[in-house]
């Protein structure tokens, strides 16, 4: 009698794990032969309908700035006026986040050493070229001082990557199991993180599923590990995820200042994830060129994020695109050669490369970013 009752008492109880079953698939993994071709019509009014919101966004943003602004300033203009006197000298290395520049040491040298340098002014002449080099080259020196100054980086979020090794019986579990976790997880407000997209390779290294997620910097992200690794339901989610993948790999990356991660947007289409293994030293170099470069790309080419790692695979940049399709991907990739400046980008960019790689996507039904 006493077996029954607590038979029947479990039987009655949800179980913890219930979540996170995978004996019955009701996700199906997704796939290239799922995207429709000759759909870029649907996707340019899209994107489209996407860029205009952005733009309406960032409108209203600086409107209601500057209205603060305008009251802030009325209201304390003499404090402003007895404050600027006692500033110090570097803050001019500190960007808005207040984080101090990786230049500031050189940079206080340089000004001390050289009276002209604070100006910007240099003596001229035949040995001065000869020292300082070509006019082209001293402009190279200015962009690559600014990009110190301003930092690589927006330093407010850190993003992870990760890697899985799917194996190929174990697909659609695999599915069925990260996507009833993962947005779960992303949904809790406690851990502090947002997942901006899951993808599964289709073209390289296949049965591959791509993860980014973001966090407030990198006490956001040990503080969502702790969170994440701490709920009850993480162990089981663990035990069966190490089932289903053959290996696992993360990076810590941040976000290029000059190409800020695409909030959530649903055009659909495919995704290539273009990885460059730069040779070491030349991170900020390629920073740059592809400042200038990214102007002329985004004419005819709609990008979602560009990462640089600190954490993991270093001297490794991550690229992600957004098509309708294959063919589409090949217009706009030789449309981009028309376009002032992107020539030129490459050109300067690729001895800088030692390795590349690139992946075709098609996104989870889960992922923010579709």
């Amino acid at each position: 009698m006493i077996s029954r009752r607590i038979a029947a008492r479990l039987s009655s109880t949800p179980a913890l794990s219930r979540h996170l079953s995978t004996t019955q698939c009701l996700r199906k993994a997704p796939a290239l032969s799922e995207i429709k071709p000759d759909n870029s019509q649907a996707f340019d009014q899209k994107q489209e309908a996407f860029r205009q919101t952005l733009a309406d966004l960032k409108k209203n943003k600086k409107a209601q700035e500057r209205m603060q602004k305008e009251a802030q300033k009325s209201q304390s203009a003499s404090q402003a006026k007895s404050s600027s006197s006692s500033q110090s000298s570097t803050t001019e290395y500190l960007d808005d986040a207040g984080m101090g520049s990786l230049s500031l040491s050189a940079g206080e040298a340089r000004k001390s050493e050289d009276p002209n340098a604070a100006n910007g002014q240099r003596k001229k002449g035949p040995l001065s070229s000869l020292i300082y080099g070509t006019e082209e080259g001293r402009e190279m020196d200015r962009e690559i001082e600014r990009s110190f100054s301003q930092t690589l980086a927006r330093g407010k979020y850190v993003h992870s990557i990760v890697f899985h090794d799917v194996k190929p019986d174990k697909v659609d579990e695999y599915t069925e199991l990260v996507g009833s976790w993962y947005p779960r997880i992303a949904g809790m407000p406690e851990n502090k993180v947002n997942l901006v997209g899951s993808w599964r390779t289709e073209v390289g290294d296949c049965d591959t599923f791509v993860h980014i997620w973001e966090y407030q910097r990198y006490t956001g992200y040990h503080a969502s590990l702790h969170s994440i690794q701490h709920h009850p339901d993480f162990p089981e989610f663990d035990r069966k995820l190490k089932q289903l993948i053959t290996s696992k790999r993360t990076s810590l990356m941040q976000e290029f200042r000059f190409w800020p991660t695409s909030p959530p947007r649903q055009m659909g289409g495919v995704f290539e994830l273009r990885s460059y293994t730069l040779h070491p030293g030349n991170l900020l170099e390629w920073e740059t060129h592809w400042q200038k470069g990214l102007a002329a790309r985004r004419e005819v080419m709609e990008g979602v994020g560009a990462w640089f790692v600190q954490i993991g695979a270093l001297n490794e940049v991550h690229h992600l695109w957004q098509f309708a399709d294959l063919e589409e991907r090949r217009a706009r990739r030789e449309q981009s050669w028309s376009v002032p400046g992107w020539g030129e980008t490459v050109h300067r960019t690729v001895p800088l490369i030692q390795e590349m790689k690139s992946r075709i996507m098609v996104p989870c039904e889960w992922s923010p970013i579709g």
